[in-house]
């Protein structure tokens, strides 16, 4: 409207200076006067016209600026219209949603009650038939009657006590976290005891039998310096390209070993060179030693050992059990206390410090008299361990002494877990044989089993029972039974389970 009424300006004035020139013009009529008159009055309306194009142009720009901003609100507000119809759109969804969930839940509901009718039902046609039941009762003798009473009531009590079983099992399972310090503390205590098998010899090979007699030398002079160098027996026998080095001492073998490995690598062999190469080779093994104990420090985060606790730690590096090195064992050990420890809420410090000392004495019972539990316990105090509770962890593993925290409960069932886990050690072929025909024979022994597998290297056995013959109640009570029997005729390391697997199968063929 602005725009126009500029524009309606613009022109009174063009009109009213047109007028005004065409006035002059008339008055003026004189030659030169009426010239100057008509020049002016071009110009005035030349002037006038351009004003009132710029006025037109102004109007123009507004209405298009205003325009635009229209255009732009209208937009704005659509996209908001937009917005709202998607939310109102998944609000719709949601409630339609809701109603399905409702309707589904009236639905169970529904079931639930025709089930109880249903259950309802079954319980008084139970009535009726045991009615039906003391009745006939009621037309037998007196013994007749005692020995069905007896029956049934002795079927009642299984299936009592088969459910309470289930119903304890359960509330334990539920209340593990409470509990499971107890639990712990209780179970670890069936554990199989530790027999140590020590391989005390080790082979060199030889580049040819030629060299057999080089090591022995003239008069067998090389041969005694070197065993009275490193202590140890050297057995030159008919093995071909290979001699045997005996001692019961881990280290002193290693260091053996490595310095007879250097002879027939270097070629000269005689006392002095002897000498130089076995110093040399103990040089070499106590640094072994001890970046393996600094190692095993580091790995399972225990610090502020003593530099010697450090030092025979890194012996067991040359230690084994039953084909395990008892090194790595340690550092199993303590991992594996540190996460029960964790889970139990216990000291976790303590756990992995106690697991990874546990076995420090075996790098030293063949020097000192005492089983290695000891040995250990008593280097500790020496080296200025104060913390009982580690002491007691390392002394009462294998029960030389009595446990008096819990960290030694968790120590103990660590080293079991450790050593008695399936490929952890050596067992002869013949013993696991014998051990997986025992326990399928066990399982096979007892009514209503129909195929028995021992898995997992002997530690499960799985069992398949006729379900015909055995009902759920009777499962339970079938693998208490069998695992019992288990416990009474075998030895084993850790522990076993024992898989009841009941199913019934329906089929059919359609023709």
């Amino acid at each position: 409207m602005e725009s126009i009424i500029l524009l309606l300006i613009g022109l009174a004035v063009g009109i009213a200076v047109g007028a005004f020139g065409y006035h002059y013009y008339q008055t003026s009529r004189a030659g030169g006067i009426q010239q100057r008159a008509e020049e002016k009055a071009r110009l005035v309306q030349v002037e006038a016209a351009e004003k009132a194009a710029e006025l037109l142009r102004e109007s123009e720009e507004r209405i298009r600026s205003t325009q635009e901003e229209a255009d732009s609100i209208i937009v704005r507000r659509r996209r908001d219209l937009d917005n709202e119809e998607e939310r109102l759109q998944r609000r719709r969804d949601e409630l339609d949603v809701r109603l399905d969930k409702l309707e589904k839940r009236e639905q169970n509901l529904n079931k639930r009650q025709s089930n109880l009718d249903r259950k309802e039902n079954d319980v008084k046609k139970l009535e009726e038939s045991k009615l039906v039941e003391i009745q006939r009762i009621g037309q037998m003798t007196l013994e007749e009657a005692r020995t069905e009473v007896l029956r049934a009531s002795e079927e009642e009590a299984r299936n009592d006590i088969a459910r309470i079983i289930r119903q304890v099992e359960a509330e334990a399972r539920d209340e593990a976290d409470t509990r499971a310090r107890n639990i712990i503390a209780l179970a670890v205590q069936r554990l199989a005891s530790e027999h140590v098998s020590e391989i005390s010899v080790s082979v060199v090979p030889l580049p040819n039998d030629e060299m057999k007699g080089r090591i022995i030398g003239r008069n067998g002079r090389n041969i005694r310096a070197f065993e009275l160098a490193t202590g140890v027996d050297v057995i030159v026998d008919d093995t071909p390209e290979a001699i045997t080095i005996s001692s019961f001492d881990p280290v002193r073998r290693e260091v053996a070993k490595r310095s007879m490995a250097k002879l027939v690598t270097d070629g000269r062999i005689h006392p002095a060179r002897i000498e130089k190469l076995v110093e040399d080779a103990k040089v070499e093994v106590e640094n072994v030693i001890r970046e393996e104990g600094e190692r095993a420090a580091y790995e399972t985060g225990v610090h502020g050992l003593h530099p010697e606790v450090i030092k025979l730690l890194g012996r067991l590096k040359f230690r084994t059990s039953y084909g395990q090195n008892q090194h790595a064992h340690s550092i199993e050990t303590a991992h594996i206390a540190g996460m029960i420890a964790a889970e139990l809420g216990a000291d976790v410090n303590v756990a992995k410090m106690g697991g990874l000392l546990h076995d420090i004495g075996k790098a030293l019972d063949h020097e000192v008299e005492g089983t290695h539990a000891l040995i250990g316990a008593d280097f500790l105090k020496r080296y200025g361990l104060k913390d009982k509770r580690v002491i007691n962890c390392v002394a009462s593993h294998h029960h030389e002494v009595e446990q008096e925290c819990v960290e030694a409960y968790i120590v103990e069932a660590a080293d079991a877990i450790s050593g008695a886990r399936p490929g952890a050690r050596r067992e002869s072929l013949e013993t696991y044989i014998k051990r997986v025909k025992t326990l399928e024979e066990i399982a096979g022994s007892f009514d209503g089993v129909e195929q028995s597998y021992a898995l997992q290297a002997g530690r499960e056995v799985r069992i398949i029972v006729r379900p015909e013959v055995v009902d759920d109640l009777s499962a339970l009570r079938l693998a208490r039974d069998i695992a019992k029997q288990i416990e009474e005729t075998m030895q084993y390391p850790g522990q076993i389970k024992v898989h009841v697997i009941r199913e019934t199968r329906a089929i059919e063929y359609a023709k």
